[in-house]
């Protein structure tokens, strides 16, 4: 069989794009709404990691070690089989709970790395010019945080879309999961992996892209504005 013809009988017969591209949506929606959930949570997550309250900044502490420190696989089976079991969610749902848990861990001891980071002369110095705690925190803390915290939030995302190729085993249609039927059906394994493994590389470039790109939008406007 010809390379040609392979290529024919794993993506075009049978309408097999439509499923690979069916399971790239599903990966595409759990890295998605994790992201989103699990930034928002470990945000909140580092401010309760930051507080001067002892308790508070425990139970932040204990939460993050749990989580940074738990297979994310385990912990997809412990909620899907466990703690879930009964509750009826979807499986999907459970594993973007799953997803936003890890993240919120990640992003939280990204956060307070960051802020642990900053120039805090500087934020002295605003609240000696008579700046409120909150408008020092806006205009000079937060700026240097998420420049700090750019480039390790951004390998988080491409971590995220790579864990969530375990979520087969909760029964969930992912990316992962039909490029290992296809490949069963078609009994040509070794180029429909690379197929699938050239797909996952290209999502994980097109963050990078887009990490580029807006750095080049915000150069140019600083640019235009000096």
């Amino acid at each position: 069989m010809s390379f040609s013809d392979k290529l024919y009988k794993i993506l075009i017969q049978g309408s097999s794009w439509k499923t690979i591209l069916g399971g790239l949506w599903v990966t595409i929606q759990i890295s998605a709404l994790a992201l989103l959930i699990g930034t928002v949570l470990g945000a909140l997550i580092c401010l309760l990691r930051t507080r001067k309250n002892p308790v508070a900044r425990g139970i932040a502490s204990v939460y993050i070690a749990i989580l940074r420190g738990t297979p994310v696989l385990m912990l997809l089976l412990l909620l899907y089989y466990g703690v879930f079991a009964r509750a009826g969610l979807a499986p999907v749902l459970v594993a973007t709970i799953t997803f936003a848990l890890n993240v919120s861990a990640h992003v939280a001891e990204l956060l307070r790395s960051a802020l642990a980071a900053t120039d805090h002369g500087q934020v002295e110095a605003a609240r000696t010019l008579g700046f409120s705690a909150w408008s020092t925190f806006r205009l000079v803390t937060l700026p240097q945080m998420l420049r700090i915290a750019r480039p390790v939030y951004q390998s988080t995302i491409v971590n995220l879309i790579q864990w969530t190729s375990v979520v087969g085993y909760v029964t969930i249609t992912d990316l992962t999961r039909v490029i290992n039927n296809t490949a069963s059906r078609t009994m040509q394994p070794l180029l429909t992996i690379i197929i699938g493994m050239l797909i996952y590389l290209g999502l994980s470039y097109l963050v990078f892209g887009i990490f580029a790109l807006t750095d080049r939008i915000k150069a140019k406007r600083r640019g235009a504005a000096a």
